[in-house]
């Protein structure tokens, strides 16, 4: 069924298509995997370290790639959605997901897998624009719409945080690569149950699609967060200064080209709406908090508390328990209270548990870091549902694929920078280690490369002199991990303030649509 069929049909079956809950429930496995696959790898990185040997820029890669080439593809994705069909894009990417997701679990050096995490990026990106895009399509109830958000939404957030769960416990009874083969029978139910139950919908007039556009968001996008990861990472640099210029530049390119086109890829003018705009910043934002904290707490729970890795990630479960509950009754709380009051209140939560763990040690107990992680849940479900409601209410049906593609490119975006630039200054202050004495020096250059690497390179010393070594660097990464909280928590809490002027008059409908 296409966009104007929805338009020529009755009222009734516009209002309320049959089967549409269940459709959602196959679309909102595909955002689960999506999102699962952002963090699952945080638990398997100590067991793929000692597998595949990266250095600790390629760990980092490893661990980014995925999200950058998504963010760097959505927008694209998403106004391709728009022209050929959104179903059908949809049923591509997910073949095209398990696929690749056969060559993640299977790779056999650090340069393999980054190219495999990168073409996953690209199946990833086929997936989270059409999932959003056809709810719009689905509900034609804005309360119904807001309800289906809401689930897409705790999903998307639980996801990050159920990542852990799912790997640590596949971590203690297979090998690393078994974190990408669950993949596999999950994109087999949506493709052979999408093709029966999501009906089609695309934009009836999309004009072109415009491939040099495509080039200049990709170049512009990776650029950008190459260089902040870069300038995180070591400092300024003649790489990240022309990395940032290049994306810069792209981007520039990108935007001017759009305003000249009959058909853009992504419609600039949306923009020039407040609520639009103030929603974008908060979704990027919100994301970043949770996935830096998700991030991080993985390892050290595993690293530092010498947890193992179903027991690490059953410890990060109150942050998906949080984003759920908070994801569902969204909507609700929106319109009893207001879009800005919520949103902001969502923000301001995850900032302060980022400034609770400013007091984090290694022999921190676990309530402090459980409520921590459960506030951030509820604050983050709270703010990334309310604000993909009001990216995708405040555009017409035909341009929801555009729209989908902004909400979820702040989404990555907001997942690649939040372990990129928080993940940098937890790995720049942990290279600065002293190492004791006695230590050989290819042994303290493995160790100064991550945390992992110093527990591995660790085993080849007397255990006196081991220890000493895993417990400077230890506290090292804890060092780290604080200032990045620190830093994450300011960010956080600014946002909360702009939030609350740019979302000012903001309302999401109430009415049904026909």
């Amino acid at each position: 069924m296409t966009t104007s069929t929805f338009k020529s049909t009755g009222h009734t079956e516009g209002v309320r298509r049959p089967g549409r809950w269940l459709a959602l429930s196959v679309l909102v496995l595909a955002v689960l995997l999506v999102a699962v696959d952002a963090t699952v790898l945080g638990l398997a990185t100590p067991f793929l370290s000692e597998d595949l040997e990266p250095t600790g820029t390629q760990l980092l890669w490893i661990g980014d790639v995925y999200s950058f080439v998504i963010a760097g593809l959505l927008v694209s994705m998403g106004s391709l959605g728009d022209r050929i069909g959104r179903k059908k894009l949809l049923l591509i990417g997910a073949t095209a997901f398990g696929a690749v997701s056969v060559l993640n679990a299977y790779a056999t050096s650090p340069e393999t897998m980054i190219v495999a995490r990168a073409l996953l990026g690209v199946a990833g990106a086929t997936l989270m624009p059409s999932t959003l895009a056809l709810i719009r399509n689905l509900f034609h109830d804005p309360r119904e719409r807001s309800l289906a958000i809401g689930i897409w939404g705790a999903m998307a957030s639980a996801g990050a945080a159920v990542g852990p769960v799912v790997g640590g416990f596949l971590l203690e009874h297979f090998w690393w690569g078994s974190v990408f083969l669950i993949n596999l029978p999950v994109m087999a139910v949506l493709v052979l149950v999408g093709v029966k139950l999501i009906p089609e919908s695309k934009n009836p007039n999309p004009g072109p699609w415009d491939l040099p556009s495509v080039a200049l968001s990709l170049v512009g996008m990776i650029g950008v967060v190459y260089a902040i990861k870069e300038l995180a990472s070591h400092g300024p640099s003649l790489d990240a200064g022309l990395a940032a210029l290049a994306g810069a530049g792209a981007l520039t390119w990108f935007v001017r080209r759009q305003l000249t086109l009959p058909a853009p890829l992504l419609d600039m003018r949306l923009f020039r709406h407040r609520g639009f705009s103030g929603a974008v910043l908060a979704d990027l934002l919100t994301i970043l908090g949770l996935s830096g904290l998700v991030f991080f707490l993985s390892q050290f729970f595993q690293l530092v508390q010498g947890r193992q890795p179903l027991e690490a990630g059953l410890a990060e479960l109150p942050a998906a328990i949080g984003a759920v509950t908070a994801g569902l009754v969204a909507g609700v709380a929106a319109r009893r209270f207001s879009v800005r009051s919520v949103v902001t209140a969502g923000l301001a939560a995850v900032g302060l548990s980022l400034a609770v763990l400013t007091t984090l040690d290694q022999h921190t107990g676990y309530p402090l870091l459980g409520a921590a992680l459960l506030v951030v849940g509820v604050g983050a479900g709270f703010a990334f549902t309310v604000t993909a409601d009001v990216i995708l209410s405040s555009v017409p049906k035909e341009q929801a694929g555009s729209a989908s593609a902004v909400s979820e490119t702040a989404y990555e975006l907001g997942a690649a920078l939040g372990i990129a630039v928080l993940g940098s200054i937890v790995t720049g202050v942990y290279r600065g280690f002293t190492v004791p004495a006695g230590v050989p020096s290819d042994v303290a250059s493995a160790a100064h490369e991550s945390l992992g690497g110093a527990v591995e390179a660790s085993a080849s010393l007397a255990p006196q002199t081991a220890a000493a070594l895993v417990s400077a660097g230890q506290e090292a990464f804890v060092d780290g991990l604080r200032i990045a909280a620190g830093v994450g928590a300011a960010v956080l809490l600014a946002t909360a303030v702009a939030a609350w002027f740019l979302l000012k008059g903001q309302k999401l409908a109430d009415g049904i649509e026909h």
